[in-house]
């Protein structure tokens, strides 16, 4: 995985700049806030790689994705806590995939203007200097911002863990929670590639339009409006019962889709937005069926399948070329407003695709 280091004040003779980024305050509890997070100036900012760093990259950053799995970074665990990654360090930028532009290069495989996406931080400008996990952009002809999603880690996680893990036939049901989110989204349209009946959930009538009209969900619905009958709702959209449920959300919903499935049903475990801002978890009461229904359930982390990143980019940039994947954005503007935006994906304010345009 690529790694953000800090930039270095200049010297004598170096080409200087401000940088803005974007630094944690103080931990988290609970529902995160904007105040949580401030947007602060370095001045002096080499954009030069430091003399001695082989294989290092400076990356102007053009957009910053939102993705809920910074969430659990924000809060501070205790030692030996099972974290997926390390904590957000206070007073330094926010670590998450960005699109951006080599500014200056020691790296034999990258280049000063070459475009790229992958971790780096929060920021204007940033120093990498593990870049395993640094992907050069090679269909610049797209928007460069579908690589914060479609074309970047969401639709790499959709696409691993569609036919990955929960390896759809044709003629089968998938369901997808949070079905207008980056992941949710693409998943949706590859499974409806794949011959498969597919019925998404989101939180809003605007949202379940959306899939329908223009992602191509034979039917969805609006979770929020069916209060406790979550059963009841998937039920009537799905009476022969799901084949493949891709989970977002965790939580209640999980455990209706359980309920569900079809013997021989397959869970795809990506995320569980719902439980991010609990300080307890909600327990699953009905993983009891998983057995008579012989059904697998299963976790799984998108850098496992960084080796399919050349052949997904290739496919998904056909697929996106030919209308067969509609890509939809929610783009705020602004380095100054990356923490308001952060925040509101957790109240599911945005519709698509959440990023912040730096340039």
């Amino acid at each position: 995985m690529a790694s953000p280091t800090k930039l270095d004040m200049a010297g004598h003779g170096d080409e200087v700049t401000r940088n803005k980024k974007v630094v944690l305050r103080r931990y988290v509890t609970g529902y995160p806030t904007a105040e949580d997070m401030e947007v602060v100036v370095t001045s002096d900012v080499r954009l030069r790689v430091p003399e001695g760093s082989a294989a290092a990259v400076v990356v102007k950053n053009l957009y910053l994705s939102c993705d809920p799995w910074m969430r659990g970074r924000m809060t501070k665990h205790d030692d030996g806590d099972a974290v997926p990654a390390e904590d957000f360090v206070l007073g330094e930028a926010l670590v998450n995939f960005t699109v951006g532009e080599v500014v200056d290069s020691t790296h034999p495989e990258f280049d000063a203007g070459d475009l790229v996406w992958g971790m780096s931080a929060w920021e204007e400008y940033t120093l990498i200097t593990q870049t395993e996990g640094l992907f050069k952009i090679n269909h610049p002809e797209l928007p460069l911002s579908h690589y914060t999603g479609v074309l970047g880690l969401a639709g790499l996680t959709a696409y691993a863990g569609l036919f990955e893990v929960g390896k759809p036939k044709q003629g089968e049901t998938v369901f997808v929670s949070a079905a207008s989110g980056a992941v949710g989204q693409v998943v949706g349209q590859l499974a409806k590639i794949a011959g498969c009946y597919v019925v998404g959930s989101a939180g809003s009538d605007e949202k379940v339009s959306l899939l329908k009209s223009k992602m191509g969900f034979d039917d969805a619905f609006n979770y929020k409006s069916e209060g406790d009958n979550l059963g009841a709702a998937l039920g009537r959209r799905l009476p022969d019962g799901i084949d493949v449920y891709f989970d977002n959300v965790g939580g209640a919903t999980l455990d209706a889709a359980l309920l569900r499935m079809r013997p021989g049903g397959r869970v795809v475990a990506c995320g569980m937005i719902s439980q991010y801002n609990l300080s307890e978890h909600q327990g699953v009461r009905n993983l009891w069926c998983i057995i008579p229904k012989r059904v697998r359930v299963e976790g799984f982390s998108c850098m496992d399948y960084h080796h399919l990143y050349p052949r997904f980019e290739e496919e998904m940039a056909a697929y996106i070329n030919a209308g067969k994947v509609t890509v939809v954005e929610d783009v705020v503007r602004g380095i100054e407003k990356a923490p308001e935006a952060l925040v509101g994906l957790f109240s599911g304010r945005n519709v698509g695709k959440l990023l912040v345009a730096l340039a």
